[in-house]
């Protein structure tokens, strides 16, 4: 399965429509999007980042429909007020460093496994080279360290998308939970491990809040 995560942000020039052409752009897009047919999360980031307005996650088998289902938004009212300013693709599948290791709703096993967690926290993840080259029992046993610390936080949920060749960056994680500070207490932790030497980059993090499509364009003004 594919994931795509796309941000848009909004022209200036869409908040000085009339009400009227406005609520005729949304209902286009709700229509639009609901028609799309890959099961998208919508989220919203007006007020905590500057330059993006909302993000849009979708999922598919195929990546084609990605190119289906964007051009057909783009093509909506609001769409031709929209930027991308980010836009990452990446896959799933099961994580080589779990080894026998299972639990129920574990990523990789089929399903997407998403829950209805009020935020979600994205960021694009990039491993330095050293990391590849290093004796795959020391990365498993560093990633086992890695685990333990996730396993200690069960209130939020990670994703791993990997984009090795499909994209820019390496993986795109994504984090579900409803309170922000455990995941900045996770994040803190997660520093201190010994894996965590080995990041090159995991900018920029997204703070989404999850929410009906209505309400995510009623807050662009």
């Amino acid at each position: 399965m594919f994931y795509k995560y796309t941000f848009f942000k909004t022209a200036r020039e869409w908040r000085s429509l009339e009400e009227g052409s406005k609520e005729a752009h949304r209902r286009e897009f709700l229509r639009v999007l609901a028609d799309t047919g890959l099961n998208p999360s919508c989220f919203s980031l007006v007020g905590f980042r500057g330059d993006v307005d909302f993000m849009i996650l979708m999922e598919s088998p195929k990546l084609e429909a990605f190119q289906s289902a964007l051009s057909s938004l783009l093509a909506t009212g609001v769409g031709r007020y929209l930027d991308v300013p980010y836009s990452y693709l990446a896959m799933t599948r099961r994580s080589k460093y779990l080894g026998s290791h299972t639990h129920p709703g574990q990523e990789g096993e089929g399903g997407s496994g998403w829950t209805n967690a009020k935020y979600i926290f994205v960021y694009p993840f990039i491993k330095k080279r050293e990391w590849y080259r290093l004796p795959f029992v020391d990365r498993q046993r560093m990633m086992a360290e890695h685990f333990k610390v996730g396993h200690s936080y069960p209130d939020i949920k990670i994703h791993t998308g990997y984009s090795f060749g499909l994209d820019d960056q390496e993986f795109v994680l994504a984090f579900e939970g409803d309170d922000p500070a455990r995941f900045l207490a996770l994040v803190e932790e997660l520093r201190g491990s010994e894996a965590s030497m080995y990041t090159e980059l995991e900018t920029p993090i997204f703070t989404c809040r999850r929410m009906d499509p209505s309400t995510m364009l009623a807050l662009l003004g």
